[in-house]
């Protein structure tokens, strides 16, 4: 049987108590545990098999004589002691794909939204005016540049398919290639933008991506492109992108990632009518821990057939 601490990390304002409960629902052979006191925690620990949450503290590494895996709630696990649970053999998943459905409908909307120009009539409405506006066009026949063709991007791309759109995805290793219409390497981006409508950024924040929209990628654009960001902040050059708009070279931008961040209340891209923005919340979505659940609940019943805790769903390091 199968011992499971979960941690009390929330995802997005979800209690880590939906993620315990998924799993029991899931899991109804093995015992799941999410103490709401570190002592408890520490406890539990010690003959955990399985500990899932945002981080893993020092104590609990150090208590859990018995962890064979990590279950990390997040994609990213720089901030994990990779190289120590490697030592000592426990294999690390991440959280790979759970984000997919929700940002790719976050992405979908923005889309939308920059080609009918429904921000326009939202101020309409609100000064109570009925004129009539003209919309820029439709996504019928536009092309769409989606950098990062990981488990976002491919959702990005799946959900762009009715729309009858020219696809070109960007990525780091294009030998891989992708769903996309073509597919292209980042040295080979600029190449590209010269025909983008709509350039999509999905990329993690890495050495090759940080400020990979500069001044030469947002000149390479039409004028009458939008740029997406649901990435990071730091893959736009933001002073970049803020004189690309100001002298009309980029048509809109929508944001929901940004450089700095929090954006501070001064920042110019507050002021700009046809800046669209969130505050990063397009990674939010009540099924959130019920797709980390089935994530966890394979890997326990593939370790549970094979007797290994090795070649596991998401797994990112052993």
């Amino acid at each position: 049987m199968t011992k499971i601490l979960v941690l009390d990390d929330p995802a997005h304002g979800i209690p880590s108590t939906e993620y315990a409960a998924a799993l029991r629902e899931r899991l109804p052979d093995a015992t799941v545990v999410h103490p709401d006191t570190s002592e408890g925690r520490a406890e539990e620990a010690v003959d955990a098999e399985v500990i899932t949450g945002g981080s893993l503290p020092d104590e609990l590494l150090e208590a859990a004589e018995d962890l064979r895996l990590f279950a990390a709630q997040s994609a990213g696990t720089d901030h994990l002691p990779v190289d120590r649970l490697r030592e000592r053999g426990v294999a690390v998943t991440n959280a790979s794909g759970v984000h997919g459905p929700n940002i790719a409908e976050h992405v979908l909307g923005w889309l939308l939204m920059l080609a009918r120009r429904l921000d326009e009539g939202i101020r309409r409405q609100r000064r109570r005016e009925w004129r009539h506006f003209q919309a820029f066009g439709e996504l019928k026949g536009s092309t769409v540049t989606v950098v990062g063709l990981g488990a976002i991007g491919e959702s990005i791309v799946e959900r762009l398919d009715p729309f009858d759109v020219d696809t070109v995805g960007a990525r780091y290793t294009p030998e891989k290639g992708g769903p996309t219409d073509e597919v292209v390497g980042f040295d080979e981006l600029e190449s590209v933008l010269g025909r983008t409508d709509y350039l999509v950024l999905a990329c993690p924040l890495t050495d090759a991506t940080e400020k990979l929209i500069g001044a030469d990628a947002l000149d390479a654009l039409p004028n009458d492109a939008a740029v997406v960001n649901v990435g990071r902040g730091g893959v736009v050059d933001t002073d970049a992108l803020v004189g690309a708009i100001r002298r009309n070279h980029v048509r809109a931008a929508a944001l929901d990632v940004t450089d700095p961040e929090p954006l501070p209340r001064d920042h110019p891209l507050w002021d700009f009518e046809n800046v669209l923005l969130t505050p990063h919340v397009s990674g939010h979505t009540p099924h959130y821990f019920t797709r980390l659940a089935d994530i966890l609940a394979e890997n326990v019943d593939r370790a549970a057939e094979t007797g290994e805790w090795d070649d596991l769903k998401n797994q990112v390091s052993r």
